[in-house]
């Protein structure tokens, strides 16, 4: 059994979100300078250049990305043979999103209850969510995320005689109903199966994959890829204004379902794809 202080989670997460918000993972940068060097549209190629200048800036500066720093949603990937001291779990990872939004001067965007509207000043509570895995690890993946795409998110309970092509065109309309609104180029996070609430929590967890990974099943890397097609042939383009690149990527997780169901659910983020993965 292997003894973790709470207070390490706390620093931990306090570094991840100041990361997070001021660097663009590599796979998101990489995929951005491609699509660039791919478009074909004049216009939606300087947009994609202003969108890597920024990214550029953010990081040598140490600015936010983007002005909205987002609700976190952390993963915690807790080893069962971890005991963890000290304090509570949830605590420390509020306290470490609290220290680093305030020392990092990122916009506080929570409010304590969604009538009142009345802000909790330092960005918290986040939304957690714990998977126990095996070993004496504690991986942690904070993942911000602004209210533009995240309010374009939309599930659906279709009936299993929809198939694939129901869930298809469920996720190409969807982006197309979202149009400008999630900051395209956009990354599709797509979660098929369980029931209601585990749909939604797999599109969330499928955008965490970084992007340049394709699903390890090729039946579902081949959606991916379809999907990803369809959606670029909308022609929304970047920041909405046209172009070959609507979306990045998608990504897809699957669940088992039960006989009369199939559970679909579509996370959009923006090209400001922020996380950030530690391990204690």
């Amino acid at each position: 059994m292997r003894i973790v202080e709470t207070e390490l989670i706390k620093k931990a997460v306090k570094e991840a979100v100041k990361t997070a918000n001021t660097r663009l993972p590599v796979d998101v940068l990489t995929s951005l300078e491609k699509a660039r060097d791919n478009e074909t549209v004049p216009h939606a190629r300087q947009v994609l250049d202003i969108l890597l200048q920024n990214a550029h800036q953010a990081q040598t500066e140490n600015m936010p990305l983007c002005q909205d720093t987002g609700l976190v949603t952390v993963h915690v990937q807790l080893g069962q043979e971890v005991a963890l001291t000290g304090g509570s779990l949830y605590e420390a990872i509020n306290q470490g999103i609290g220290e680093g939004y305030t020392e990092g001067y990122f916009r506080a965007s929570m409010v304590k209850d969604p009538f009142e509207r009345v802000n909790t000043g330092d960005n918290t509570p986040a939304v957690v969510h714990l998977e126990m895995i095996a070993g004496d690890k504690v991986i942690i993946t904070v993942f911000p995320k602004g209210a533009g795409s995240e309010n374009m998110g939309r599930t659906i309970m279709l009936k299993p005689a929809d198939g694939w092509e129901g869930a298809r065109r469920f996720v190409v309309d969807t982006v197309r109903i979202a149009n400008a609104n999630p900051c395209p180029p956009i990354i599709v996070g797509v979660g098929v199966g369980g029931n209601l609430e585990k749909a939604c929590l797999l599109a969330k967890k499928a955008l965490l994959r970084p992007i340049d990974q394709p699903h390890p099943d090729r039946r579902i890397a081949a959606r991916e890829a379809q999907l990803l097609q369809d959606i670029n042939k909308l022609g929304i383009g970047p920041q909405g204004m046209g172009g070959d690149t609507t979306a990045l990527a998608v990504t897809m997780e699957v669940y088992p379902t039960h006989i009369a169901s199939l559970p679909v659910a579509v996370s959009l983020n923006c090209h400001s794809a922020r996380r950030a993965v530690v391990t204690v």
